[in-house]
């Protein structure tokens, strides 16, 4: 991205130098209309004939005071009009060549994403996935056409695309092909169709998840060939009905989502080389050091255990959904892909 930063600096020189400038013609049209009696517009005439140095023809200074005042305004317009044009000349020589290296560094940059989330749209969804890709540390790039909050994840150091989602030259810079997963976050669901078809078509093995706007576009984004389709106002209704007739579910839900007991839940894939492939449940660490609840085991036939038993068998390749404290599940993490 460019140096966004000192766009602001920028911007006030080149309203300074304006500012001088006019300044400048201001007192050159109040000198020569009270010094020469001049019209006002004959006043301005001779100002912008003076500061331009185009020089004199029809309405010249006729008296002593008015050529000492008119030399004055040479010797001080002069700079101003000077200041105002090479100020303005730098600034847009200098956006230039900022912009440039910019998207040098950009497109390096851009150059090393593998295995990497894509979030098209960092609005109230996009934000919230922002942030918590950046908490876990997780490589990503958001593509967003909103120029200020763009702005606002560049200086952050996040990788950022200013531009439109939609477009499959943005999805390819955006290294889809390389990419592990992408969240369609758009406000609109039409937009979210076309993104997850586009992505799907450039990357079949991609992780997709949605966000759908109104219910019936869930079927919609899945046929396109989203993976996973997320509707905000259904889950925020099925929540708020939890809180309402369940209050004490509702609130250990929240304390998880809010990580107020200090729990998350985590999936961990087994690797063959892990101590757990082949044995059970119950005669591994996993709950007896580690302090980690299986919830759920899912095999790679698609076959998931909900709750599974001490006997159950861990399989290589299965997927463990755990919950627990960070450190344990880091932890457990490292176990199953066997890393001691």
């Amino acid at each position: 991205m460019p140096a966004l930063p000192r766009t602001r600096p920028r911007r006030f020189r080149i309203r300074y130098a304006l500012l001088a400038l006019a300044a400048a013609i201001l007192f050159g049209t109040v000198g020569f209309y009270l010094i020469e009696g001049f019209s006002l517009t004959d006043s301005l005439y001779v100002t912008v004939q003076t500061l331009t140095t185009v020089g004199y023809g029809d309405v010249p200074p006729r008296s002593s005071l008015g050529r000492v005042f008119a030399v004055v305004v040479m010797l001080l317009g002069a700079g101003g009009v000077a200041l105002a044009v090479s100020t303005i000349v730098q600034s847009v020589v200098q956006s230039e060549l900022v912009a440039t290296f910019g998207q040098r560094r950009r497109s390096k940059r851009m150059s090393k994403l593998h295995d990497h989330y894509i979030i098209c749209g960092s609005g109230r969804v996009g934000s919230h996935l922002v942030r918590d890709l950046s908490r876990a540390n997780e490589s990503f790039v958001v593509i967003e056409q909103d120029q200020q909050r763009a702005t606002e994840f560049s200086q952050r150091g996040l990788n950022v695309l200013v531009s439109d989602a939609t477009l499959e030259e943005t999805l390819r810079e955006a290294r889809v092909d390389h990419a592990r997963g992408l969240a369609a976050c758009l406000p609109n669901d039409a937009d979210n169709v076309y993104v997850v078809l586009t992505a799907r078509d450039l990357n079949p093995g991609l992780r997709i998840v949605a966000r759908a706007a109104e219910e019936q576009a869930e079927a919609k984004l899945l046929r396109a060939g989203a993976d996973h389709v997320v509707a905000p106002t259904i889950i925020g209704g099925h929540r708020m009905a939890v809180a309402l007739t369940k209050p004490a579910v509702g609130e250990f839900m929240d304390s998880i989502t809010a990580n107020e007991l200090g729990l998350a839940f985590e999936q961990v894939e087994v690797a063959a080389e892990s101590s757990f492939v082949g044995k059970e449940l119950r005669a591994t660490t996993i709950r007896s050091e580690l302090d980690v609840v299986i919830v759920s085991i899912r095999r790679q036939s698609g076959e998931a255990l909900f709750n599974p038993a001490g006997d159950a068998q861990i399989r290589s390749g299965d997927i463990l959904i755990a919950i627990g404290r960070e450190g344990s599940l880091m932890k457990l993490n490292q176990l199953a892909r066997g890393v001691s």
